[in-house]
């Protein structure tokens, strides 16, 4: 195989991810939803899993807060993104190459298109789930490394189980992303082949996961975030049922996350069953043939279960089950957000439309069938290019915030946010909803309580001391009450809403540090009551483990690679 052939194909997925964030290419910052990014990012309390709320963000918030001194944040969060939608292509092509090898360059062509160019990503993107994009982009990998595992290969184990760590770390850079890799791995731990033993395989996956997995884990067990019983946001984060479909057909065409605010208007109507219906076509067609393909049945099968499971804990029995899960557990929590999981359905359904191609091919040519099969494919959700066309932008921030930010970074002291409300709308930030990006900003703990409010219905959140401080704020309580508490900054952020109460009361009788327009900074003089420092080496510990794991794996299976074939699959 010639080089230039070689890179056709991760050359056609690093474009289509090109055109899903080419408006991200300007300078600014990604702030949509609860994708928040700053210049620089710091190694505070919630950033190492030690805050009120639960360890949703490591390592991804250690990892940003260590690079942002040489890497401006906005620029390196922008760049995984565009990583994570360009793997989940390539990848796809990879998996396709080694289970269907017959379909040969077409087939990888519509496995690439699949992956990066279905409701999934647009959903996940329009949420602002940069970080579980790119735990997504590493799931084909996780399954060809893991059945390259299982086969009696040439190359050497130690560089294949390098891989399989590795790419289980890369995803691990969410909760939500290590999960899903692990899942992922060891429904591949099934198919046959002469290599590791199965036995071995699945416990050396459970070792790299758990070791992957140690900063949430630890933070898990140290903290305080999974003290409270989320139970109240099972039905608002379930699965949404979208026009035509119903929940089971949404989610069987990748859709139907729980926001409808975050999803493509071509997906608002009923030519979302039309849309449906092609990506069903496309694996469909290909079914035929990749069942006969022992090595992509547990692919397969996870599939279907990433499908089904996900729908049958929508319905009223399933929501009822999992309410008494979260009581019961804190840290099932996780699964309510039941359309992120259908992410498992993603291999299956690449290596099956990459199959289409060979169950044609006696009547049209594989060229023909690829062509036809991304045309389709990209057709049917056109408002996923240029940044959901247009809602996923780069963003710059007021001269304020920067001020702000530099005045509170000298004097380090827990800060209240007003209005109260853990969303926030700037007329600069575009027309939706985006996580306060503050917390970010600087390098003392900002007090968040968590609270959500979803279609009417408020989501409690873990900030249970947070809640009390905005309770006291939000009350005219005295400046002295409140440093007692704590607290040694306010910050006022204009132009949002939310509630203020008698906030007014406390501000009137504080010093202004710092106004404008934009916000205005008030000193309390509090003392931070924060972690100890047994705590915070303990954490910055578990996750040094994560990263000697990834950049030590990384380092070896890339070493590797480089004494392959240069044609090998």
């Amino acid at each position: 195989m010639t080089r230039a052939l070689r890179c056709v194909v991760p050359g056609y997925a690093l474009l289509l991810a090109l055109t899903v964030t080419a408006p991200l290419v300007a300078p600014g910052y990604l702030l949509l939803r609860d994708a928040v990014s700053t210049p620089r990012s710091y190694f505070t309390d919630t950033a190492l899993g030690l805050g009120e709320s639960a360890p949703r963000a490591l390592p991804q918030d250690f990892l940003i807060a260590a690079l942002s001194p040489v890497l401006d944040g906005g620029v390196f969060v922008k760049a995984l993104l565009v990583l994570g939608l360009f793997l989940a292509g390539w990848g796809a092509a990879r998996l396709a190459a080694l289970l269907v090898p017959d379909a040969g360059t077409a087939g990888q062509v519509v496995a690439t298109t699949l992956a990066v160019w279905n409701p999934y990503v647009a959903e996940r993107l329009l949420q602002g789930h940069w970080s579980l994009l790119v735990g997504y982009g590493c799931l084909p990998w996780v399954a060809a490394a893991v059945i390259r595992l299982r086969d009696d290969s040439s190359v050497p184990r130690w560089a294949r189980w390098a891989a399989v760590v590795f790419w289980i770390a890369l995803a691990g850079l969410t909760p939500t992303g290590l999960l899903l890799a692990a899942v992922v791995a060891l429904a591949c731990v099934a198919a046959p082949g002469n290599g590791v033993s199965r036995p071995w395989c699945a416990i050396g996956v459970l070792i790299a996961a758990v070791l992957a997995a140690s900063p949430w884990l630890t933070a898990s067990a140290v903290g305080d975030g999974l003290g409270s019983s989320p139970s109240s946001g099972v039905v608002a984060f379930a699965a949404r049922a979208e026009p035509g479909l119903g929940t089971l057909g949404s989610l069987a065409g990748l859709a139907g996350i729980w926001n409808a605010e975050a999803v493509p208007a071509s997906r608002t109507t009923l030519f979302a069953v039309v849309a449906t219906a092609v990506l069903l076509a496309v694996v469909a067609v290909g079914l035929p043939t990749v069942l006969r393909r022992r090595s992509a049945i547990p692919l397969i099968v996870l599939a279907a279960a990433g499908v089904l499971l996900p729908a049958m804990l929508a319905t009223a029995p399933g929501l009822a089950a999992l309410r008494a899960m979260v009581e019961a557990v804190p840290g099932v929590g996780i699964l309510r957000d039941g359309q992120k999981w259908v992410a498992l359905a993603m291999p299956g359904y690449t290596v099956a439309a990459a199959a289409a191609v060979v169950t044609l091919r006696r009547w049209v040519r594989p060229g023909i069938t690829a062509v036809v099969c991304a045309v389709a494919m990209i057709a049917v959700l056109p408002d996923l290019a240029f940044g959901a066309a247009g809602k996923v932008v780069s963003v710059r921030y007021p001269h304020a915030w920067q001020v702000v930010a530099g005045i509170v970074n000298a004097e380090p002291g827990d800060v209240v946010v007003l209005p109260a409300d853990s969303m926030r709308q700037f007329s600069w930030s575009g027309p939706a909803p985006v996580l306060d990006p503050l917390p970010r900003w600087v390098r003392a703990e900002v007090l968040a309580t968590g609270d959500l409010t979803i279609s009417g219905q408020p989501v409690p959140g873990e900030g249970g001391h947070a809640r009390e401080v905005q309770r006291m704020l939000l009350t005219g309580a005295s400046p002295e009450t409140l440093a007692d508490a704590g607290v040694g900054w306010i910050i006022l952020e204009s132009g949002s809403a939310g509630a203020t109460g008698d906030a007014q009361q406390t501000l009137q009788r504080l010093t202004v540090a710092y106004r404008d327009a934009d916000l205005t900074l008030y000193r309390v003089g509090g003392v931070s009551h924060g972690a100890t420092h047994s705590e915070r080496a303990l954490m910055v510990g578990v996750h040094l483990v994560w990263l000697v794991l990834l950049v030590g794996a990384g380092t070896i299976a890339g070493v590797a690679r480089r004494r392959r074939r240069p044609d090998a699959p």
